[in-house]
């Protein structure tokens, strides 16, 4: 069974060990296919079930170490978007995933995470829409201004970049509420404004600031 997938599996697959973080090219390489679908094919064929497992809760025991919530999060907020893309059921683990993303932070921050691992834990709290969300912003920026000093000399240079997408990410939600390119998806009724904002198509998530986006 596909459900017998470790943690370090996961991450394995995601964060592989092939030196990027050496190279601003390939680390580029490494968040575009990570970002703008090009795990999709390989995490439904290897991960579907494992992910379906996590959206019914058979894996939350991973949260009880920090690489078994590093691998939960990846599991419960980026394979979604992969397994279940287009429909409602990609977001559908927002809420759970922003959740865990908050604890891990106010149980004691980041730091025992590399940097590009840490970017997913703001990435996740992004995410998730709703009544609080500005206020989570507020968190991001704090956290973020933890991570980007630990990037590598030879990665330094990302720092403006995501603190830029933190800030595009922000403006929208400051304006909207919500992520109003998801509204075709969930059947919800836009805005007059949202209708000439997804006509335009400049979201962020379609964006590459360097180290991280939305990914949806």
């Amino acid at each position: 069974m596909s459900t017998t997938h470790s943690p370090d599996e996961v991450l394995a697959f995601w964060f592989p060990d092939t030196g990027h973080e050496n190279d601003p090219a390939t680390h580029g390489a490494f968040w575009d296919e990570r970002m703008q679908g090009g795990m999709d094919e390989a995490i439904c064929a290897r991960f579907g079930p494992l992910t379906e497992a996590a959206a019914r809760g058979e894996l939350d025991h991973w949260a009880d170490t920090e690489r078994g919530r590093l691998a939960l999060l990846i599991v419960l907020d980026q394979f979604p978007r992969s397994l279940w893309r287009d429909t409602p059921a990609a977001f559908g683990q927002d809420i759970k995933a922003c959740r865990l993303a908050l604890d891990t932070i106010a149980a004691g921050g980041l730091d025992m995470y590399a940097p590009w691992e840490a970017f997913f834990f703001i990435i996740t709290i992004g995410h998730c829409e709703g009544p609080d969300h500005l206020a989570r912003f507020d968190v991001m920026d704090q956290v973020t201004e933890t991570i980007v000093p630990r990037l590598p000399d030879c990665l330094s240079h990302l720092a403006d970049g995501v603190r830029a997408q933190n800030a595009r990410v922000r403006g929208v939600i400051e304006r909207f509420g919500r992520h109003p390119h998801r509204n075709p998806i969930y059947g919800r009724i836009s805005t007059p404004e949202e209708e000439a904002y997804i006509a335009d198509g400049d979201f962020p998530h379609l964006k590459r600031p360097g180290a991280g986006e939305a990914n949806g």
